[in-house]
């Protein structure tokens, strides 16, 4: 059996991270892994989780499974911090899942039980793994405009004109926040008008939120998919708690399924209880336990949000240092949509040969497409990558 297997292909991603640990240079900066990164290099515990986890040791007295759901408080305080009071509680079917992907992942599979000819409109460019599970789950998927290389900004014309090609049924990926890879984003009344325009084509909007307060905060994040789970008759929503919890290695996440329509909410959750039991039964607690912890108690509420903003301002004042830098030494305002782009990404906009120029020449790691982690920089570094991006002509 074993024989008919084929090599798949390698993640771009952890081979930099590969590349990145054999370079010898001790100036070399990495902006290529996915995680949040302080000015010391190191992705902290947040003080609030390691207070909880503490607790939890302390008090829990259990590892028995939880429910295929997981635990339906977990649920209840996500769909409060994602969704606030824009939908009733009852309208919202929610499942816990192994961190953001196994809610994506879920997602797909609910798409393809209830509508299997849906098609799936993703952003170019998007988080490849959207794409990966697509592909390896033969769910048929095209792309709509997004980026805009020359203005750093979104392509929302272009957005738009391929969004109107989306028939009844189809299903819309959008980003929630802080865009993964580019770091543009939409502003409220463009999400306005693409609420309107999913309502008038018959459309399923599917929400990535992975980085909700790492932009402009937890409930202006929130914003977007607020406004479109209010104004479209169904939504999903597959959330994230990696980043703005920090628990990367916890896999945290979680599903929820929007329905307006009166008798669907029971079916809703039944069906995606089904599907967590097909793929794992039950979903991890130990990283959802210190979730709804930090949500359910005042004192812990309010240190990991306070740490969060610390997190969420660092990164912007990264940004303004950066664009600054530029600003100095292009002479121009040609990088200020750095300054402008939210969370953890940014892009460029430049080509592989530019990237690779920038890796060979200067010790500097990013995405071939050109998507660099901010949070990969501090005060120290960012002139050096000023100065290399100017050098390669970017």
């Amino acid at each position: 059996m074993f024989e008919h297997l084929k090599e798949q292909p390698a993640d771009k991603i952890l081979a930099l991270m590969q590349a990145f640990k054999d370079d010898p240079r001790e100036d070399k900066i990495d902006l290529g892994v996915g995680v949040y990164k302080d000015a010391d290099g190191k992705t902290p515990i947040m003080r609030a989780i390691k207070k909880a986890e503490k607790q939890l040791w302390e008090e829990e007295t259990t590892k028995a499974y939880t429910g295929l759901a997981g635990d339906p408080l977990f649920g209840e305080r996500m769909a409060a911090l994602v969704l606030g009071d824009a939908v009733p509680a009852g309208k919202v079917a929610k499942v816990a899942t192994p961190g953001g992907t196994g809610a994506v992942r879920q997602a797909f599979d609910l798409i393809r039980m209830a509508n299997p000819e849906a098609r799936v409109f993703v952003s170019d460019p998007t988080w490849p793994n959207h794409l990966s599970i697509l592909k390896h789950m033969d769910i048929p998927f095209t792309t709509y405009r997004y980026f805009d290389g020359v203005t750093g900004g979104v392509d929302f014309d272009g957005m738009m004109e391929d969004l109107a090609q989306v028939r009844k049924g189809d299903v819309v990926l959008l980003h929630g926040c802080c865009h993964n890879p580019t770091g543009a984003n939409l502003n409220i009344s463009e999400w306005q008008a693409v609420a309107d325009l999913l309502n008038k084509q018959g459309a399923v909007p599917m929400i990535d939120i992975a980085y909700q307060g790492f932009g402009d905060g937890l409930d202006d994040d929130a914003a977007a998919t607020r406004l479109i789970a209010a104004h479209c008759p169904e939504t999903l929503i597959a959330a994230s708690c990696s980043k703005n919890f920090g628990i990367y290695r916890e896999r945290t996440g979680c599903l929820m399924a929007v329905a307006h329509e009166e008798g669907r909410h029971k079916l809703n959750q039944d069906t995606l209880a089904y599907l967590n039991r097909q793929n794992y039964s039950f979903p991890p607690d130990h990283g959802a336990r210190l979730v709804l912890m930090v949500l359910g108690d005042d004192a812990l509420r309010t240190d990991w949000q306070a740490e969060l903003e610390d997190v969420r301002l660092g990164m912007l004042k990264l940004r303004e240092q950066l664009a600054g830098e530029l600003r100095d030494l292009s002479g121009s305002d040609r990088f200020g949509f750095l300054a402008q782009h939210r969370g953890m990404f940014s892009r460029l906009g430049v080509g592989p040969d530019k990237v690779e120029a920038l890796r060979e020449k200067h010790g500097i790691y990013m995405v071939g497409d050109s998507r660099m982690n901010i949070a990969g920089l501090n005060a120290e570094t960012i002139p050096k990558l000023a100065r290399a991006i100017i050098d390669v002509g970017c």
